[in-house]
């Protein structure tokens, strides 16, 4: 597996990236597991696993090869942190919306709790997508949480909620490493699957 190199943290999704890659956003509730997942995905450590949610304030950018597809990954900050404050909510949502508007995007990977319903915030999330026409892979994470039968059910009931075809959504660990090697393969296929990107860039 290629190394990962981390291209920097931009408070701005209008950023230009060195070269005309496809794009995959990865996002999710604050302690969803990201920044473990997006370590898992890659094979080491790129991202700062913190226990306190809402850490992550920026948009950091990671180029990578996943599954034989280049592409640059986009760590968008956790949304839903209770403690956040009207202004971090906001670009939050400004964040988001000039990132599914991004030339180069080819999908998001939208990571969900295994053991949470969906939120309010979760639902606006799934708004946003279908809006912006966002191809979605859902990663459910934590599965080492649950017993199997439970965390397959717990899967199976968030797929019908944000209404995915089966293979849209993964049920994974970052501990075990349960469905990592799938999900890089369903990134490596989004990303091989995008329209060809041509520089035309975000203004």
């Amino acid at each position: 597996m290629t190394a990962p190199r981390f291209h920097g943290s931009f408070p701005r999704a209008d950023v230009s990236l060195p070269a005309p890659l496809p794009e995959v956003a990865l996002l999710g509730r604050s302690n969803v597991g990201k920044s473990s997942l997006l370590n898992a995905l890659v094979g080491q450590r790129i991202a700062k696993v913190s226990g306190t949610p809402g850490k992550t304030r920026a948009l950091n950018v990671f180029e990578a090869v996943i599954a034989d597809a280049p592409l640059y990954l986009l760590d968008l900050p956790g949304y839903g942190y209770s403690r956040a404050s009207q202004g971090e909510r906001r670009g939050f949502r400004l964040l988001l919306g000039h990132v599914l508007r991004r030339a180069c995007l080819a999908g998001v990977v939208w990571l969900l709790d295994v053991r949470r319903d969906l939120s309010p915030d979760d639902r606006t999330m799934l708004e946003a997508f279908v809006a912006a026409g966002t191809r979605v892979l859902a990663a459910v994470t934590k599965g080492d949480k649950l017993p199997r039968g439970q965390r397959l059910e717990r899967a199976g009931a968030l797929r019908d909620a944000v209404s995915v075809e089966e293979d849209q959504i993964i049920l994974t660990s970052a501990h075990t490493g349960e469905g990592v090697p799938a999900l890089r393969e369903a990134i490596g296929a989004l990303a091989r699957a995008a329209h060809p990107c041509g520089g035309r860039r975000e203004s």
